[in-house]
């Protein structure tokens, strides 16, 4: 007979971390620079309030359990509060990227059926263009006060965020109800078809947050002053949204404002000791203290994922004190899967061993399980030289995309097919050499396209690099580099060729380089790949 444990059982929802955060971290701080211009600052109990405000707000609107509620918004606290407001009133916090195409917002919002509409002044002309392609939007909500309200719109019956949530009261008892319950959706980027929608529920979203705070993963503590440079919108803001509240710490929110100047200033004023982004985001930080010989002083750590931070990245970032981890995740995994943190084994070890280790992505994060597959989906051995397609099974892992019947993503044990190519060691840190799309074949032997690029920006002249196979009559396929240089510097083909001598493999060594005045990312600043593949159809050896 089987002996069941006597512990009480409370479900796991969005809204108790909120209650957690303004009970014992009351006084800790919120910092926002809004669209508006100004520096906003408030306190864990004044987002306790608003949101119930807020709440109260969307139950006049006839917001219902299982409704989707849209933002196109940047970091900051309104953001915030609808974040809790939303879910912890147990409708659907639907973050919409808004740096996607018109057509795919609209697109988006529709197959989500959102029945409200929140969005920053900066979306206003976006979503004045769409309004009338918006089936299911019932309300248009403005996210500023009385004063920036446009004095005539397009948009009908045109709400003002701060009078909406002023004319409610802030005595609310969150309701509870069951932990599956879905709360919050984002899609995927869509660089192929349709985006694909992630619908996470309040279960997964505590149990990420649990284990992204934990040292190996994020470490975040009430220590802390953690700055999401990673948007809102884009998978949670990889979290931090959620585990900066469960933990207290102290959020600065950058606003519209990332390029380096702004988040220089916020760094540095705030005390920041975290922040997280991507690589683009801390060349442009890197690239205004060199220009102006500044140096940051409070940064300890800086999380970067997206796409693999290069070496060269890794050690400016030390020169100023911060120690660089890289995340790896998807949309579909809520989206942290592994870090790159040592082992107590590292201790002591010397500095190439160190930065070997910060190349990878890391371990995975207990409640995420990671493998690799050939082919045929047998696994393959963890010794850091099979390379393989990973594939991933987690509490915080996608079962199935919203809305959709047939999903092909998963294998018939329940694993999920990430689309990436890697290699997992000895010690268990998995590296990604390239996604299953852009693997570059050179006679029957794989190139790493994410290898080539990483090494290429350690050039001095190099702002920007692509690897890409292009068609060969003798080898299948040879890397082409396509790259962006530096504002006032300059390279020949030879000068980066030749950089690669002793780094790589010589069978590895790139034939061609074309030099491009920029390179095409999708809206959450990937390299799109399949276009330049595109642009460079017709390329000849």
């Amino acid at each position: 007979m089987m002996l069941r444990g006597q512990m009480m059982e409370m479900p796991l929802l969005i809204s108790d971390l909120l209650v957690h955060a303004e009970t014992w971290h009351a006084d800790s701080e919120i910092v926002s620079r809004t669209v508006e211009g100004p520096i906003h600052r408030y306190t864990y109990r004044d987002l306790g309030k608003r949101s119930r405000q807020l709440a109260n707000a969307l139950k006049s609107l006839e917001i219902k359990m299982g409704d989707c509620v849209g933002t196109l918004a940047w970091n900051g606290y309104r953001h915030l509060e609808l974040y809790y407001a939303v879910s912890g009133s147990g409708a659907i916090c639907h973050t919409v990227n808004p740096r996607l195409f018109p057509e795919q917002i609209s697109y988006i919002i529709n197959h989500a059926e959102d029945q409200a509409l929140f969005f920053d002044l900066s979306f206003l002309p976006v979503v004045e263009q769409i309004a009338s392609e918006l089936t299911s939007v019932r309300h248009f909500v403005l996210m500023t006060d009385r004063a920036n309200m446009p004095k005539d719109s397009s948009i009908p019956n045109l709400r003002c965020y701060e009078d909406l949530v002023n004319s409610h009261s802030d005595q609310l008892d969150w309701p509870e109800f069951d932990e599956k319950t879905a709360s919050s959706l984002c899609y995927t980027s869509g660089t192929t078809g349709h985006p694909k929608g992630v619908l996470y529920s309040h279960r997964s979203t505590v149990l990420h947050a649990f284990a992204s705070s934990l040292p190996d993963s994020l470490d975040i503590s009430a220590q802390s002053a953690v700055m999401p440079v990673v948007p809102m919108f884009h998978v949670s803001g990889w979290g931090l949204p959620y585990s900066c509240v469960m933990n207290g710490a102290k959020l600065v929110l950058p606003g519209p404002k990332m390029d380096g100047v702004n988040l220089y200033e916020l760094i540095e004023e705030e005390g920041v000791t975290m922040a997280a982004g991507v690589p683009t985001i801390w060349m442009m930080l890197l690239q205004h203290c060199q220009r102006n010989h500044l140096k940051i002083h409070s940064l300890k750590r800086v999380v970067i994922g997206g796409s693999a931070a290069p070496e060269s990245m890794v050690d400016q970032l030390a020169e100023h004190g911060a120690e660089v981890r890289q995340l790896w995740g998807m949309t579909e995994l809520s989206p942290c899967g592994t870090t790159s943190t040592p082992k107590f084994k590292h201790n002591g070890c010397d500095i190439a061993t160190l930065r070997h280790l910060q190349g990878k992505q890391g371990r995975p994060i207990y409640g995420v399980k990671i493998r690799i597959v050939d082919d045929e989906n047998q696994p393959l051995p963890h010794d850091g030289k099979a390379f393989g397609n990973l594939q991933v099974k987690g509490s915080w892992v996608l079962s199935q995309y919203f809305r959709r019947e047939l999903d092909d993503n998963h294998t018939a044990d329940g694993w999920f097919n990430t689309g990436d190519v890697v290699n997992i060691d000895t010690d268990g840190y998995m590296k990604i050499t390239d996604r299953t799309k852009d693997v570059i074949k050179s006679g029957g032997e794989w190139i790493s396209s994410i290898d080539l690029e990483n090494i290429l920006v350690g050039h001095p002249a190099v702002a920007e690099a692509a690897a890409i196979g292009i068609i060969h009559p003798k080898w299948d396929e040879r890397p082409l580099m396509v790259v962006v240089l530096k504002e006032g510097m300059s390279a020949t083909r030879d000068e980066l060729i030749g950089f690669y001598e002793g780094k790589i493999a010589k069978w590895w060594t790139p034939d061609d380089v074309a030099f491009v005045d920029e390179l095409p990312h999708t809206a959450t600043g990937k390299l799109q790949k399949m276009k330049l593949r595109e642009q460079f159809s017709s390329y000849k050896w």
